[in-house]
This record gives structure tokens, C-alpha cells and sequence, in this order.
């Protein structure tokens, strides 16, 4: 056996145990989505609810803010038992004034803005969430994007999963894409949030109990920001890092599907690279952070997540770089194995398994069970799939480049750019 074939067999056993896992954690969460029933919503005692502050960080959401303000307003929740605080943070657009005029038309709503500038804010959001903690009054802490219109029994569910049972620190929510018929990029993010993020998310929670906190539409108990001291500033993955602490002080998140919001996702690929570049570099940060958790016995809980994620971002990604540049040197006839034949094959039954793993995914959403999809997710592993490889190799870069050479230290915005 030649050093190719040992390459090529430990990147093909590598991809396909990862893959394995991942069909694992879809059966799963398709049991759990059969076991929540849509009729059966969890009750609130609205006269026991706790008081609830709902925060949005924003920075020049001009375009989005008022919608989601309007949306948030609008929560079939007791009106006197929750507040919104918008931090406009260091906002060059419009958005003070229209938050001004949002003000003025609900005088009578607890809507509150903090307007910050280049010195007391700018630094990011999770130093914008701390900035708007210090004013929260509610006992549970709400988190909304600002392109984010949820629906609006949205609050009312997961509040109702926290005050049912003291074990969950945080109950998380779905989010959907609400641009998604814009273009064939919007189709891809629309899959891959159905599939590769809420799909995975049921999964963890029905094996065990495990979720990650995204960005949006999630609920955190107060006395657990309090506790560690609120978001962690150099997180650009501030959720993901936040999920590790919370199960860290013995508390379990809940993942609760029916509590939906819609958000606007990138419509064009530079958006959309500079984004998910973000996250990448975000998500390494947290696994580089806590990896050292994997050898602390108090850790047990987190350690599939721990595991999952340097598997994901090292092992996967190495695997899946070695993969494709043998497959353009074999084509090229510049390098040969004798695994090739094999090789093929178990590519070309990943590609089915792929297929079939993600069309049973968004199956559970009602009105994207349909051929045109099956078509849109063959055209994805061939093409978004090759780019989130891109990104994820230019993340990890980005992020080698940013804190091992240069060491930075500053903490700033990263804008994800909004279309009307």
C-alpha cells in the first residue's frame, strides 16, 4: 500500500464516520420532530410568567429594525410582563430616528432604545448585550437579531418550557429563512438551515440532551448571566461559547421547534462568504477555548458538542481538502491509487445518502417536500457544500493569521449586510 492509498483511506474512513454521525443525529431528530405535536403547544400561566426583557443589538439596521421591532410588539404575551431594549450601538444610518418615531407611535409599550457611540459602544455584540443588560429588568433574558420577525407565539413557548422546569438554564427556538425564494443562494441557506442546524440541533436534544444557543430566539434565565459575568467580548460565536457555560453550572437547554422566527439571510455570496467566515472563526475560538474541558470530569455533558466541533472544523475539513485534490490529480492523471475504485464508489453513496438525509429533513416543513427541492440539494453538494470548504479553510486561517501572529485584541462589529 502506497502513502496515497494510506491518505486516501484515512481521509475516506474520516469522511464517512463523520458522515455516519451526522445521518445518526438526522434519525434522531426526525424521531423528535414526529414526537412534538403541533396541537399540543406547552401551557403558560400568564398571571405566574416572570417579567421578560426582550434585547436586540443593532448596528445600522436601518432597513430591518422596524420590522422586527413591530413583530416583537406584537408577542401573544402579557403586555405589562415583558420590555424591549434596542441598543442602537454606534449606528451611522437612520436607525435612532426611526427607533424615535416607533417611540412616539407606542408610547404606552416598554420599549426602550439605548443609543450608544464609538466610545461607549461599537465594540461588537456581545459587548452591546452587556451594554443593554445593565438596564434589563426581567428575570429571563430574550435575544432577537434585528432582521428577525418572529412569529407570535414565539416568546410565549419557550418562556412556558423555562418556568415548567427549573433543570433548563435556556430554552432555544427555530429560526427559518425568510428571504428564501430571492435567488438559488437563498434556496441553499434555506436547506441548510432546515437540515444542518435545526434538523441537527433535534438530534442532539433527543440523544443527549444537548442544544446549542444560536444568535436569535433564545430565552437565558437572569441569575446565569449574572453569574458568569455576561457575554464574553472577544466571542464572535458568543452563543455557541454561552451554551458551554451555562452547561458547565449544571443546567440543561431546551430545544423548542415550535418557537419560530423568521430572519433575512445573505442574498449575495461576498455577504454571505464574509458572514459564515464569522462564524468559523467564531466557533474556533470556543473550541480552542474549552478544549482543555475534554479532560475535566464536570465536562462530561459537553463533551460530544467539544468533540463534534473539532471533528467538524480539523479532522472533516483536512479530510475533505485531501479528498478533493486527489480527485482532481487522479482526473488530471497526474497521481493514481489503487483505492480509487473504492473511492468512488463510497463517494458516490455519500452523495446518495446526502441527498436522502437532507430531503427527509425539510420534509418536515410543510410546503418543501417537492421535486424542485430533491434538485436544489443535488446542485448543493456539488457547489455550496465546496464552499463552505472554502470558508471554513479561510476561517481558520483568518483566525491563525488574527490570534496567533498579530494577537488581537480589539473587538468590533462584523456586519452582515441587509437588502430591503
Amino acid at each position: 500500500m502506497t502513502i496515497t492509498d494510506i491518505i486516501m483511506l484515512a481521509a475516506t474512513l474520516i469522511i464517512w464516520s463523520l458522515l455516519i454521525v451526522n445521518m445518526i443525529l438526522v434519525i434522531a431528530g426526525y424521531i423528535y420532530y414526529l414526537r412534538t405535536d403541533p396541537k399540543d403547544p406547552p401551557e403558560l400561566n400568564e398571571e405566574e410568567a416572570p417579567f421578560v426583557t426582550i434585547m436586540v443589538p443593532a448596528h445600522n439596521e436601518g432597513i430591518v429594525i422596524v420590522k422586527t421591532v413591530e413583530a416583537l410588539l406584537n408577542f401573544n404575551f402579557p403586555r405589562d410582563k415583558y420590555e424591549i431594549i434596542v441598543i442602537n450601538d454606534n449606528s451611522s444610518d437612520n436607525s435612532a430616528e426611526l427607533l424615535n418615531n416607533l417611540g412616539k407611535e407606542y408610547p404606552d409599550r416598554n420599549l426602550h432604545v439605548i443609543n450608544t457611540d464609538n466610545i461607549t459602544g461599537g465594540k461588537g455584540k456581545s459587548n452591546a448585550l452587556n451594554i443593554g443588560f445593565k438596564q434589563a429588568k426581567g428575570e429571563v433574558i430574550a435575544i432577537y437579531d434585528a432582521d428577525n420577525t418572529p412569529e407570535p407565539n414565539a416568546l410565549r413557548y419557550l418562556v412556558a418550557e423555562l418556568v415548567n422546569s427549573e433543570e433548563y438554564g435556556a430554552v432555544v427556538g427555530k429560526f427559518r429563512t425568510r428571504n428564501k425564494e430571492t435567488n438559488i443562494l437563498t434556496k441553499f441557506i434555506n436547506v441548510e438551515t432546515l437540515a444542518f442546524q435545526w434538523m441537527a440541533q433535534a438530534g442532539r436534544f433527543q440523544l443527549f440532551k444537548l442544544c446549542t444557543i444560536p444568535g436569535t430566539n433564545f430565552i437565558v434565565r437572569r441569575s446565569i448571566i449574572e453569574e458568569i459575568g455576561g457575554w464574553d467580548d472577544k466571542a464572535l460565536a458568543e452563543d455557541t461559547e454561552i451554551s458551554f457555560r451555562i452547561y458547565m453550572m449544571g443546567y440543561k437547554i431546551k430545544f423548542q421547534p415550535k418557537a419560530v422566527t423568521w430572519e433575512q439571510e445573505p442574498q449575495t455570496l461576498s455577504v454571505w462568504f464574509r458572514q459564515r467566515t464569522r462564524w468559523v472563526k467564531g466557533n474556533i475560538y470556543v473550541i480552542v477555548k474549552n478544549a482543555k474541558l475534554l479532560f475535566d470530569p464536570k465536562a462530561r455533558k459537553i463533551r460530544f458538542d467539544i468533540l463534534y466541533f473539532l471533528s467538524i472544523y480539523f479532522l472533516l475539513m483536512t479530510s475533505l481538502v485531501l479528498s478533493d485534490v486527489f480527485l482532481v490529480l487522479s482526473v488530471s492523471g497526474y497521481a493514481h491509487t489503487n483505492l480509487q475504485g473504492f473511492s468512488n464508489s463510497l463517494w458516490g453513496l455519500a452523495v446518495i445518502l446526502f441527498i436522502f438525509s437532507t430531503f427527509l429533513s425539510i420534509s418536515t416543513e410543510k410546503g418543501e417536500m417537492n421535486l424542485r427541492n430533491i434538485g436544489v440539494i443535488s446542485l448543493m453538494y456539488v457547489t455550496y457544500s465546496q464552499m463552505w470548504l472554502v470558508v471554513a479553510a479561510y476561517g481558520m486561517f483568518m483566525y491563525i493569521k488574527e490570534n496567533v501572529f498579530h494577537k488581537q485584541t480589539a473587538t468590533k462589529w462584523y456586519k452582515t449586510e441587509r437588502f430591503k
